[in-house]
């Protein structure tokens, strides 16, 4: 066999291999590695590459290693969900950088972090004031996490007192013009629905991109042609107006009666109304 399909299937068969193996291992030994996992993942891609490139060894040698370095790292992980011990000896632990304000230099010298680095850290965290951090800590990845000052953190609805409705992540029902059966389903609802509510923006299902449903039931819909602009939902704001054109229609039948008892019950169904829009407007003004 010439040499080059020899290598050739090697790297197939290598490639074959490392999918499987890292599919086993995991999305975290992608997303978020830690020392150990890092220098997994070098040595079974340079194991993968011997495999592929080295004709004058046992090619199921390399594969025998490849094997051993992800049993050996699956155990470690699953040592890790067992023992905090084992998380601290393998991840290490969390390294306070700044608290209350004050930098902690002793920290930065145990981390081999320089100022410059520190505050470069802080910039990415949109943070430009060491002043302003109550907690600074490396995490056991290496990534800085910053919690403000109270004085300093940005409003939120909480702060304000402002009760919001709870959001559902939305279900993407259209895509690249094609009907996503599943998601549809799984938010109770039908092509029938779908195709009323594309009919309702006078669009077509071929001209649509992406096509998402909120917690709501609104739709929303990205088009090919970005010369065509389609208008948000209204249903939540047409909800919101009904109802206080209901309120306002009931504080003018109880100022056109001349009936005692009649007025009165429009003014409690009024101010009932009243604090029922109240309670919903949060939901229906997002």
């Amino acid at each position: 066999m010439p040499d080059w399909v020899e290598i050739a299937l090697r790297t197939l068969l290598s490639m074959g291999v490392l999918f499987v193996l890292t599919k086993i291992l995991g999305k975290r030994q992608v997303s978020q590695l830690s020392l150990f996992e890092y220098i997994t993942g070098i040595t079974i891609g340079s194991l993968a590459a011997y495999v592929s490139l080295d004709l004058e060894s046992n090619w199921y040698l390399g594969l025998v290693s490849m094997t051993v370095w992800t049993v050996v790292s699956l155990g470690i992980e699953f040592l890790q969900l067992k023992s905090k011990t084992a998380r601290d000896l393998f991840d290490g632990k969390a390294t306070v950088l700044i608290k209350d304000g004050k930098i902690m230099e002793d920290n930065l010298k145990k981390e081999r972090i320089t100022t410059d680095e520190l505050m470069e850290q802080l910039r990415i965290k949109n943070v430009f004031k060491a002043a302003d951090v109550e907690f600074a800590i490396m995490e056991s990845s290496g990534d800085v996490s910053v919690l403000l000052t109270k004085e300093n953190q940005p409003l939120t609805p909480k702060h304000l007192g402002i009760n919001v409705g709870p959001e559902q992540e939305p279900q993407s029902v259209i895509m690249d013009g094609k009907i996503m059966d599943e998601p549809l389903a799984t938010i109770g609802l039908n092509r029938k629905w779908l195709d009323t509510e594309l009919e309702k923006l006078g669009v077509s299902i071929d001209n649509v991109f992406l096509g998402q449903v909120d917690s709501y039931g609104q739709l929303y819909v990205d088009l090919f042609d970005d010369q065509i602009k389609v208008p948000k939902p209204q249903k939540k704001a047409a909800l919101l107006a009904t109802l206080k054109k209901c309120e306002a229609d009931l504080e003018m039948f109880g100022l056109s009666t001349k009936e005692q008892n009649t007025k009165q019950m429009y003014e409690q169904c009024s101010k009932a109304l009243e604090k029922i829009i109240d309670e919903v407007k949060p939901l229906l003004i997002r």
